[in-house]
């Protein structure tokens, strides 16, 4: 999709909006062509590009730790060895650090959480019509919604972090029982004379954590997906906007790989301290 067959307008919408399928207004079901059709389909819409992405570099993740672990060595270990036990070795030291209890899925939960998050803002790196054009090409349809970064899209950083909220109930529960955790969303800060305000603060700061860690993801990427896009707009624009524009292309993803990196780097980190959290009594 070029941005010399659509307005500037139609070109930053048309990047902007997922491949959505679901059912239609006449009952219907297929893929939406506006992106008021993909709002008209409702809650159980499904984002295709979104899931089928996320799906493809979770394989991708898995495959190739799954390689390193099986042909593990003590000898002297290649490059792909060297790499993963490198990660895993920071994702180790990144738990220690911020975990204080004892339970064997932290660790496993925060190296996924890393490694398929950095993976999914790493699409934000590609050239932002490479992809598209490929799958409009393939597909037969010039004007396919087509988008690469899964964390782009808030229905994937909200499902990551309920799926974190989930389990810090459950823990919160588990190690405190209903108890210990009603007694904590009453009790704190103010005592059993402060029953409504304590309710109204940890049930703020207990909601804010999921919200907090999706919103955060989302709205750095999105930030960077719609910089690429303005970027790819000066392409279209002579030959000194273009020269401009593959100077500041190249500077703003040497830039973002600092930006993919960190912001998986915090969700990992938060999840941890989260789940420290719910591992740990208040008396």
């Amino acid at each position: 999709m070029s941005a010399e067959a659509l307005s500037s307008t139609e070109y930053i919408k048309h990047h902007l909006q997922n491949l959505t399928y679901g059912q239609k207004a006449d009952g219907t079901w297929g893929f939406a062509h506006s992106a008021a059709e993909a709002k008209e389909m409702g809650f159980w819409a499904i984002n295709v590009d979104t899931m089928g992405w996320s799906l493809v570099l979770g394989f991708i993740f898995f495959y190739f730790f799954t390689k390193a672990a099986r042909r593990a060595t003590a000898g002297i270990p290649g490059p792909l060895q060297n790499f993963v036990e490198w990660v895993v070795e920071f994702i180790d030291n990144s738990v220690r650090g911020s975990f204080s209890g004892r339970n064997p899925l932290i660790a496993p939960l925060a190296l996924t959480i890393f490694v398929w998050i950095f993976l999914m803002n790493a699409m934000d790196l590609l050239p932002v019509d490479w992809l598209p054009q490929l799958a409009a090409w393939i597909s037969g349809n010039p004007h396919l919604y087509f988008k690469v970064v899964p964390t782009t899209d808030p229905n994937a950083t909200f499902g990551m972090s309920i799926a974190v909220f989930l389990l810090v109930l459950y823990y919160s529960v588990k190690m405190k029982g209903v108890g210990g955790f009603v007694g904590e969303l009453t009790l704190q800060p103010f005592g059993k004379w402060g029953l409504p305000a304590n309710l109204l603060l940890e049930g703020v700061n207990l909601i804010a954590k999921p919200v907090s860690l999706a919103l955060r993801l989302f709205g750095n990427m999105y930030a960077g997906e719609m910089i690429f896009i303005l970027i790819a707009l000066m392409f279209s624009g002579g030959m000194v906007l273009a020269f401009t524009g593959g100077v500041l292309q190249w500077a703003w993803a040497v830039f973002h790989i600092l930006i993919i990196t960190l912001q998986a780097f915090i969700f990992m980190t938060l999840t941890i301290v989260y789940l420290d959290m719910a591992h740990q009594e208040h008396h």
